[in-house]
């Protein structure tokens, strides 16, 4: 069975939804076995109310831009049916799940479980203690391009947070699972009537050159054909440079 998640962040007029702080962005990547599939859910959202300045100069979203969009309301069957029975992963989660289970609840549908939320902030901080744990700290340590993150923006958050959230749980190098592989795993020990997930491995069309020179290869038999003592290495070299070398 296929594996489902939810990358998201939202941005938001200020801090705190229970003294009047709304959601205005909500940004969404859908992962199928750790890939992105494109299937995103992307919407910007009428506050009803001012734009704070603290909040226009995060992700520059403005009052005028935001006030023909929908309304929470009238996007909150859409969201719900997105994320329904999927763990959705955030950076700081408990941030953006205050806001959008206040927006939920007040439009009327289901809150957000905390058992359906993972957190990739308390992921990195267990592998990480020192820090720092930033989303742009956490690119910078796995070498994540986030060039285009002058502003923040919900969509191209979670873009960036989908991979570091890969190489948060062991790098973006993702077994698949291929067609035609299903079988009994029985003999293997990894699961009755389981699944085998292999690396999909992509030969090169051509082999790489060789890092070492003819001059240095040369060197090296001449260092092997001065060693001294036992060689039992030697079986496992070449046929070639293994009759080359002197017998003891």
């Amino acid at each position: 069975m296929a594996l489902r998640e939810i990358v998201f962040d939202t941005e938001t007029t200020g801090l705190d939804p229970f003294t009047g702080d709304r959601v205005v962005e909500i940004g969404c990547v859908e992962l199928i076995n750790h890939l992105p599939t494109e299937n995103n859910f992307h919407v910007y959202i009428n506050p009803e109310r001012d734009m704070p300045e603290e909040a226009f100069k995060i992700h520059g979203l403005s009052e005028e831009f935001l006030s023909d969009k929908p309304k929470f309301a009238e996007i909150a069957q859409a969201f719900h049916d997105f994320i329904k029975d999927t763990v959705i992963i955030a950076h700081n989660a408990r941030f953006d799940v205050k806001f959008l289970n206040w927006e939920l609840e007040k439009a009327g549908f289901p809150t957000i479980q905390d058992d359906m939320v993972l957190d990739t902030l308390v992921i990195a901080r267990q592998r990480f203690p020192a820090g720092p744990n930033s989303l742009d700290a956490l690119c910078s340590r796995f070498s994540i391009d986030n060039t285009k993150r002058t502003l923040h923006g919900a969509l191209l958050d979670s873009e960036i947070l989908a991979d570091v959230y890969l190489e948060l749980i062991g790098g973006r190098q993702t077994s698949l699972l291929l067609s035609g592989e299903e079988q009994d795993l029985n003999s293997s020990g990894e699961g009755e009537g389981g699944a085998r997930r292999r690396q999909a491995a992509k030969q090169r069309p051509s082999p790489l050159k060789p890092r070492l020179s003819s001059e240095e290869i040369e060197r090296h038999m001449t260092f092997l054909e001065e060693v001294k003592g036992d060689k039992l290495w030697a079986q496992f070299l070449p046929q070639s440079e293994a009759e080359d070398q002197p017998q003891s």
